[in-house]
């Protein structure tokens, strides 16, 4: 499996189609605890340490004893490459030989902050961030999201001026619970986006921004600005054509889920949307 496979899904037709189009990806409405009271509790009870092990479950004893010998490779001599050289080791094997996300970009965000490069912090945090946008359970939003917060943090340090690393930063405040002033990270984006409406990650982070919290009608506006750009962007027309059936403007979820139709070439994925499409006509 290549690393580009664990990348957002905008970057990856197959995965986005079969993360997102088998059930709706706005979730239902439900009561839930101040942000402030779910950072002190739920979520700081996830650790690494907690997920690795989870994930050696998934593994075979002799995949278990390769990943051992890797883990104690690190012994004399210079440490911090010797360090760098296992960190990228890890991530490749849980990337290609055991397929398990959580470790793959732990170690690789590891890497990253020892090589302390800006390509390599954006990569890393791009990984948990991207991640990130299709998990739905909290106490995983907030692992992903503090992880991505340190590397894209650290790459804004390295380069105060990258709007990108600005909004991955934002993103991070907006979907993963780990503020309880998301308010302010969005007011950063839409600076972005206002100043440069051709920034089109910024409109679409504002978009989901708006899905997510019900303004269906900001999201749409978004989303629009993205299909005018780029007319075949389909995760801007599904999210597109998923704030019009939520709207209850069946005539307009119809026309842009027709849209990804056509686009979308996966046999499951286009079952789903002539599913969805046939109940909007009732």
């Amino acid at each position: 499996m290549k690393k580009q496979q664990f990348l957002l899904v905008g970057l990856a037709l197959v995965v986005f189609v079969l993360l997102y189009f088998f059930g709706k990806t706005i979730p239902p409405q439900k009561a839930v605890p101040a942000v402030s009271d779910m950072q002190h509790t739920e979520h700081q009870s996830i650790k690494f340490e907690d997920l690795l092990l989870k994930a050696k479950e998934k593994i075979s004893p002799d995949q278990n004893q390769r990943l051992l010998r890797l883990e104690n490779s690190v012994v004399r001599g210079d440490v911090k490459e010797q360090q760098l050289h296992v960190y990228h080791q890890l991530a490749r094997f849980w990337a290609d030989s055991a397929h398990v996300f959580e470790p793959y970009a732990y170690y690789t965000g590891e890497a990253a902050k020892l090589e302390n490069s800006e390509k390599s912090l954006t990569f890393a945090a791009r990984l948990f961030l991207d991640n990130l946008m299709t998990e739905g359970q909290p106490t995983m939003q907030y692992w992903l999201a503090s992880n991505a917060k340190v590397l894209f943090d650290k790459a804004i340090a390295l380069n105060p001026a990258n709007d990108s690393s600005k909004i991955g930063l934002a993103a991070c405040y907006m979907f993963g619970n780990i503020s309880d002033n998301p308010m302010q990270a969005i007011l950063s984006v839409r600076d972005i986006a206002t100043k440069n409406p051709d920034n089109l990650y910024a409109q679409m982070i504002l978009g989901l921004g708006g899905k997510k919290s019900g303004q269906f009608d900001n999201a749409i506006n978004r989303f629009n600005i993205i299909v005018q750009k780029q007319p075949d962007n389909i995760e801007a027309i599904f999210n597109l054509a998923e704030c019009y059936e939520e709207k209850g403007d069946k005539t307009n979820a119809i026309k842009w889920y027709e849209a990804v139709k056509k686009l979308v070439k996966v046999p499951d994925a286009q079952k789903e949307l002539d599913k969805r499409i046939t109940e909007l006509k009732k």
